[in-house]
This record gives C-alpha cells, structure tokens and sequence, in this order.
C-alpha cells in the first residue's frame, strides 16, 4: 500500500509541481533527522528553504518553503517525494529504519545526502543496510543529472574546499533508476545557505543553487 500511494504521488508530480500560477502549494520537501550522533541539522536554517525558493523560482514549481523535518522510520515519510540529508558524522539506521527508508526509495521517493564533510564512511555502511544488493557508483559527467535546466558538463561544482579532492557524485540505482544520489567533496547544501554564512561568493551560490535544482527537476521528472 506505502508503495502505491506513493507511486500514485510521483505520476501526479509533474501535473502538480511544474503548473505555474498555483496558489496552495502542493508538495513538501522533507530534511532528514537521523540518529548516531551526526548533526543532521547542520544547515538547517536557510539551506533546503533556500533551494526551494529557488526550484520555485526557476523551475515554476509550487512547493511548499517550510521543510518538513522526518525521520527515516517515520510513516510520513511517504508523503514527502524529495528528502535532503547532510551532516559531519555518525549515521545510523535500526532495521525499521532502514526498511522503511527501503520502502520509500523503491516505491518513487527520492534522496539526496549531501556529505559536510566526515559523513562519508558512516553514510555508505548506514545506505548499505538500506539496499545490502546496491553499492554507490560514481556517475559519468554525461549523466542526465548534469544536463537538466543547468548545465555542468564537468560534473558537480567546488563549493568548498577540505581535501583538495575532486567533488564526485555517486548514485544508488534500484532496476535501473537512480534512488539515492550522494554529493561528496562538494558541499552542495553550505552553497545553498545564506551567502554571508560562510562568506561565498554570489557566483559559487548560484552554482549551489542550480546544480540543486538539477538534483530536483532530475528527481521528479526521470
């Protein structure tokens, strides 16, 4: 049944959420609060907001600004079709958890995480007890996540530096469609926030700002 009504969610999607002149809106996005001790609320002041002024703005969408803050095993999950998470630490799942983090992804839903840098070894075991069968894969430049109403034709823009890494975007892909698509070494959502919180430039804001739109429109229209 969860994964039903959800399906029946994500085909109403593109009538829902791309119909400009809507005065109610109609979806939410959801901001993931998830135990171990990482600080999941790290950005949780302006970043997600943010994003979603700026899909509503560029993409014509009507969702609503106020983000919903759910856990992974919350039943609530399943009215939420976009869900963000990020954080510097420990994550970790329990069975239900994870199960119904499951559910939610296989029947339409969408994750994005967002490494703030520490999260990577902790968010790779918690997401391989979500899917045991999956591993994450790096996708190539030429993915169509790349290619929505922005272009990065070299993959993920450096919003802030740590390693002197490479940004790299790794997806998780359930019979052929991308569930779970993780930014590493990128720090897509510090972008996202206000620009004077980490005194970015309005160039390296906006380069946050579109590739998340592109994570978005990719997410509701593949």
């Amino acid at each position: 049944m969860k994964q039903l009504l959800i399906l029946l969610l994500i085909a109403l999607l593109p009538l829902m959420s791309f119909a400009p002149g809507q005065q109610e809106s109609t979806i939410r996005f959801g901001l993931l609060k998830y135990k171990g001790g990482g600080d999941w609320y790290s950005n949780k002041e302006t970043s997600l907001p943010n994003l979603i002024n700026f899909c509503n703005e560029q993409l014509n969408m009507n969702i609503d600004v106020q983000q919903k803050i759910v856990e992974p095993g919350d039943p609530e999950i399943f009215n939420l079709p976009f869900i963000h998470m990020t954080g510097h630490g420990n994550v970790v799942f329990s069975k239900q958890e994870a199960e119904n983090l499951r559910d939610y992804l296989i029947g339409g839903g969408f994750l994005h995480i967002d490494d703030n840098y520490g999260m990577d070894p902790y968010i790779r075991k918690a997401m391989k007890n979500v899917f045991p069968e999956h591993s994450f894969v790096e996708l190539p430049f030429s993915h169509a996540i790349y290619k929505q109403k922005f272009s990065f034709p070299t993959g993920l823009p450096k919003i802030h530096e740590h390693d002197k890494k490479p940004p790299q975007g790794f997806g998780l892909i359930h019979q052929g469609k991308l569930v779970c698509f993780y930014t590493y070494e990128c720090d897509l959502g510090d972008g996202w926030e206000n620009p004077a919180v980490h005194n970015d430039p309005e160039r390296v804001h906006q380069q946050a700002l579109q590739m998340g739109a592109n994570i978005v429109q990719f997410a509701f229209t593949q």
